[in-house]
């Protein structure tokens, strides 16, 4: 089956790929993937994104400040993010969002950058690449706030319940899937409406070197997740979709080229 996939969610800069980019980008060719969106969690994070994209073909950027780093988001990194923003290659705005599970940065410091990116978004006409852990009481109104000014967006990486994912297509936001879906003990509960998101919506991700899905068989030697393996997520996806493989792929492939407005 010759698929052609994009991973809308990969921190590629991670150091966990710093020895062996190129053979994970080989990997991630051989198994269909035709592009990547490389994610920005910190101003280094998001100009390391974007100088990837400057050397490799097949690849477009996030810049943003996750909620983890919230606090340290002073008014010159959040200049540093607005001026990589103005960069063609970068095609959202974000990761940002809240995080109220690990509460890494004060609550009042993540709602403050996450209001400010979402300013960001609606002055630069791009997209945003959202993160929701815990938060959906305030993260709900907070978009909402913005939503009538933004182009879209995407909540990334969903692990939340359906109230959540009806409350996010009710805004006309796209929802990312991630290898959670693949994990038999924190996100079978997705599959239970994964089949809810119009096809239109759905976009697939790996959040590598994260979420390593556990449906792999063999198991891979390493827990660490690369875009080689978003067939695995698409796999399990289409199945609770109850659509074949091929058509998911597509539509996916469709969604993400239309809300990042990536080549071909």
């Amino acid at each position: 089956m010759n698929l052609q996939l994009i991973d809308i969610g990969a921190n590629l800069g991670h150091e966990s790929f710093d020895h062996d980019l190129e053979d994970v980008l080989q990997r991630a060719h051989a198994a269909g993937l035709v592009h990547h969106l490389v994610t920005g969690t910190t101003l280094p994070a998001s100009q390391k994104a974007l100088a990837l994209c400057k050397k490799w073909p097949d690849m477009s950027a996030t810049a943003g400040i996750h909620p983890h780093e919230a606090q340290h988001a002073d008014a010159e990194v959040l200049a540093g993010i607005r001026e990589l923003l103005g960069d063609p290659l970068v095609k959202a705005v974000g990761e940002t969002g809240l995080d109220f599970n690990r509460d890494f940065s004060p609550r009042p410091s993540q709602e403050r950058v996450f209001a400010e990116h979402l300013a960001m978004a609606v002055d630069t006409g791009k997209p945003v690449f959202l993160h929701q852990r815990d938060a959906h009481d305030r993260f709900l109104p907070i978009l909402k706030e913005f939503r009538d000014q933004l182009s879209g967006g995407v909540v990334h990486c969903f692990t939340d319940q359906r109230q959540a994912l009806y409350d996010y297509l009710d805004l006309d936001m796209h929802i990312g899937i991630t290898g959670w879906i693949c994990d038999e003990r924190r996100g079978a509960h997705l599959h239970e409406f994964v089949r809810d998101i119009p096809a239109d919506r759905l976009l697939l991700e790996t959040d590598a070197p994260y979420l390593l899905p556990r449906s792999l068989r063999p198991r891979p030697k390493t827990r660490r997740n690369e875009p080689a393996w978003l067939p695995e997520v698409l796999r399990v996806v289409a199945e609770h979709c109850q659509r074949p493989v091929d058509q998911v792929a597509a539509e996916t492939t469709a969604n993400a080229r239309r809300l990042f407005k990536l080549p071909g």
